[in-house]
């Protein structure tokens, strides 16, 4: 079969003005890149938001494993699924990062038969959206180490700046890093450090915007440094605001592109799930709510990284109410997390699932907590047996789920009829209930315990001496009110990616806790995770090449 790319090169695109035309969108509402992909206008936004919502879905999956499990893919299938129904159906995806594209991961527009395209457009400069995160972010570093250098009126303590540089690659040597070496024309000396873009508040804070006027106040209120008195200095006080806005203008407006298919797809942002709140931009998918019948989304990672950030995060601040889930899951990844190595995965051994499904199994557990109906999915491969489809079939229909098979990655949107008639049986007879997992007047102590507990199955939770301290500050400043976005590994539920299953006998370790108060979240650091990625001793960057004016490689 065509790889990835091949696929998506040989697509017949239509120009995103037909594309449009089927959510009815006006073109004078689109602000074009090209022939397909376009901006949606603020005037357009602005003129359907008191349209009927239509059903919100989320897609989210088991913990990922190399076997794969296509959560993405499954999104777009079920898009494309309900499209070829003759339902009127938006996808709402993140835009990718470059760092996992040149890294080990790849892009994050589907595979197969279900992808959205320009696939290389989207994987690569897109819009030029991150650019314009990466270069907000890096103008109000640049401010703030002027303000150092011209007298520091605000007496920022340089031992006590917490605002990172940013860059949308895989780095690390730019972790940590000196700045202001050299004549003293060059700036103060002092440690300073990278994140990728995806981790930047910027991003957060984009994504969770409903508007210019609200991304400014949430620009404001971006903490970058303490003064000698301990008190924060924030992004206002720099009077960073306004030139930051200017450059996220065009940024803040969600993007229309496409699938193979041609159904309509709204993608926009791209907070990692791993390292931040893995969701797309609210505006996003409240325009997708109002302009269609059925809104499919996704979030970043497994269900207890971009499920539970969707639902205790993004839910919670924008008011929404998702109507359904659907997890995803693998054989193949089941008899991972059973034991079985990479290249002896297309045996039966029923064995092997029994002990692997438990992963799903908590999944399941999990999102049925926050009392929204959830449908499984198995994504199909060639490999897999009567037998072991049936054993998880039953598996998941004696835990109270709906269950379907999907084959949209050999099939598209004729591979997810199937899932898509199960979604929609589910989403007419049984209703969501849907509420936050904990509450905001609860302690970030009590906030991290629980997700730790109910969540990822932990005993409970050790803290740094530094972290005891920086919750102990961030309660006294007043943020405890706010909601914790969690770092960890996407390959456990616990904080070590080696312990696969369902890990039990373990405490969650926090190293680190500090404010996105833009954002509106305290980030809490779990484990060993890096919030600037490094690149594999092969990275993929290796085999991108452009071939007679096509880029070829990328996947």
């Amino acid at each position: 079969m065509k790889s990835d790319i091949e696929i998506a090169q040989s697509a017949t695109m239509k120009p995103i003005t037909e594309v449009a035309k089927l959510l009815s969108i006006p073109e004078d509402d689109l602000e074009l890149y090209g022939k397909y992909k376009a901006k949606l206008s603020d005037e357009y936004i602005d003129s359907v938001k008191n349209n009927k919502d239509g059903k919100l879905v989320l897609v989210t999956a088991i913990n990922p494993t190399p076997a794969g499990e296509g959560k993405t893919t499954t999104t777009v299938g079920l898009g494309q699924a309900l499209g070829l129904m003759g339902k009127k159906a938006v996808i709402a995806l993140r835009e990718p990062s470059l760092g996992p594209c040149f890294g080990i991961k790849g892009g994050a527009a589907g595979g197969g038969m279900a992808q959205v395209v320009p696939m290389e457009d989207l994987n690569l400069h897109f819009t030029g959206d991150f650019h314009a995160i990466t270069s907000a972010n890096n103008l109000l570093a640049a401010l703030l180490d002027n303000h150092i250098q011209q007298g520091n009126q605000l007496g920022i303590d340089t031992r006590s700046v917490v605002w990172k540089r940013c860059l949308d690659m895989n780095d690390r040597a730019l972790r940590n890093i000196v700045i202001g070496l050299g004549a003293k024309a060059d700036g103060v000396v002092r440690e300073d450090h990278f994140v990728i873009t995806v981790a930047s508040e910027i991003m957060a804070i984009l994504c969770l915007a409903n508007d210019m006027e609200d991304l400014k106040e949430r620009l404001g209120k971006i903490v970058v440094a303490y003064n000698f008195a301990g008190e924060p200095v924030t992004a206002k006080d720099l009077g960073g605001v306004g030139s930051m806005a200017a450059l996220l203008k065009d940024a803040l407006k969600p993007n229309l592109i496409q699938t193979l298919e041609n159904t309509p797809a709204i993608v926009h942002g791209g907070p990692f799930a791993n390292i931040a709140h893995g969701c797309n931009s609210v505006r996003a998918t409240k325009t997708a709510l109002k302009i269609a019948d059925y809104c499919i989304t996704e979030a970043g990672f497994g269900a207890d990284l971009g499920a539970e950030k969707f639902l205790d995060i993004k839910c919670r601040m924008a008011g929404l109410k998702p109507d359904a889930i659907v997890l995803v899951a693998t054989v193949r990844a089941l008899k991972y997390n059973g034991g079985v190595p990479k290249d002896q995965l297309s045996a039966e051994n029923l064995d092997a699932l029994r002990k692997g499904i438990v992963n799903l199994e908590k999944h399941i557990e999990n999102l049925q907590k926050y009392v929204v109906p959830v449908v499984v999915t198995l994504n199909s491969f060639i490999t897999d047996t009567k037998a072991e489809t049936d054993f998880v079939k039953d598996f998941c229909i004696e835990r109270g789920c709906s269950f379907a098979l999907s084959e949209v990655w050999e099939k598209g949107g004729e591979g997810g009829v199937e899932l898509a008639k199960t979604l929609l049986e589910t989403l007419e007879t049984k209703e969501s209930h849907y509420h936050p997992l904990y509450k905001d007047e609860l302690s970030l102590e009590e906030k991290i315990e629980t997700i730790a507990k109910e969540i990822y199955g932990a005993d409970g939770v050790n803290y740094s001496s530094t972290a005891k301290k920086q919750l102990e500050k961030l309660s006294k400043l007043g943020f405890s009110n706010m909601p914790v976005c969690v770092a960890k590994t996407q390959y456990s539920l616990s904080d070590d990616p080696t312990l696969l299953g369902r890990p039990t006998n373990y405490n969650i370790e926090v190293r680190e806790c500090y404010v996105s108060a833009g954002a509106g979240f305290v980030v809490v650091i779990t484990g060993q995770i890096m919030t600037m990625p490094g690149l594999p001793k092969a990275p993929a960057a290796l085999e991108i090449d452009v071939v007679d004016g096509k880029i070829t490689g990328l996947f």
